[in-house]
């Protein structure tokens, strides 16, 4: 998901489009100002964004492998928070989260699915696009696994027949 898609799906809730943008964009201001000046953002349940400071050290240049020296910088940091790694890593603890959204969501009256913006159906467009590339390429799978059993001489053969006959049928 990246910031539109974001967006499109807290419209729903926040009532527009407008309200959606300005939440995105002051939830990701805020975080970023706060984390620059050195304090943390901790979000219970989620996570905790902060500061790093990583030491000056001496590094390699892959080309000629002479010696570099890195300076002093600071970085970005997430630490994910135990329910957030939770979900993420639990199918069951997925389920329970998604069945405690959607029933929030229906107490509220606003609708936190991705289907309501629009997300889910190009989702769903791009899935059928690719469903008839994915049905060629398992009966292609199917006859590769057998093939894979014979000796080194065999495997080559039939390969080779398949490649030229796609040539072949392109050029025609």
């Amino acid at each position: 998901m990246n910031k539109a898609e974001m967006v499109d799906a807290l419209e729903v809730t926040l009532g527009g489009r407008k309200q959606a943008v300005t939440a995105v964009e002051a939830i990701v201001e805020l975080i970023t100002l706060t984390v620059a000046k050195g304090d943390k953002v901790a979000i219970s349940g989620f996570g905790t964004f902060e500061k790093q400071a990583r030491n000056a050290r001496t590094g390699r240049n892959p080309r000629t492998g002479e010696a570099v020296k890195i300076k002093k910088t600071s970085v970005p940091r997430f630490r994910p928070g135990t329910a957030f790694k939770e979900v993420v890593s639990d199918t069951k603890a997925l389920r329970a989260f998604q069945a405690a959204a959607k029933e929030k969501a229906a107490s509220t009256g606003a609708v936190l699915t991705t289907a309501s913006t629009g997300t889910a159906k190009k989702a769903a467009a791009v899935a059928k696009k690719a469903a008839p590339a994915t049905r060629t390429a398992a009966p292609a799978a199917k006859k590769a696994a057998p093939a894979a059993r014979t000796t080194t001489a065999r495997k080559a053969a039939p390969a080779k027949t398949a490649a030229t006959t796609r040539r072949t049928a392109k050029k025609a």
